[in-house]
């Protein structure tokens, strides 16, 4: 990609960040439910887990809501937040989509500019 934006660089980072915490709730509550261990690391990461995820939607809606998304590919996006693993695959294929939309031509500015 050419240009950026903080808003796209804020997406990518909390699609990230929601995907290692999302995996590292679901072991710490392996961890937890199955062996009785991690009580504290279930707290602490489903905390910023849960925080980060809805700093997550906030970005995710105003990048769909700039780059002119039908609602149903918003949520959608926004729910890869909830799925293992899915915010990593959900991110790339927004960003491969942008790319495209910027080679075949379309205003740089409308994609990028917060």
């Amino acid at each position: 990609m050419k240009k950026s934006s903080p808003l796209l660089t804020a997406y990518r980072v909390l699609a990230y960040v929601t995907g290692v915490g999302l995996i590292l709730l679901c072991a710490s509550c392996v961890a937890y439910y199955g062996f009785g261990k991690a009580e504290i690391a279930v707290a602490i990461v489903g905390t910023i887990h849960g925080w980060a995820y809805m700093v997550y939607v906030v970005v995710a809606f105003l990048v769909g809501n700039k780059l002119g998304w039908p609602i149903k590919k918003m949520v959608l996006v926004i729910l890869a937040g909830t799925i293992p693993t899915c915010s990593f695959i959900a991110e790339r294929k927004v960003m491969k989509q942008i790319d495209e939309q910027l080679e075949s031509g379309v205003d740089p500015d409308r994609l990028v500019k917060a």
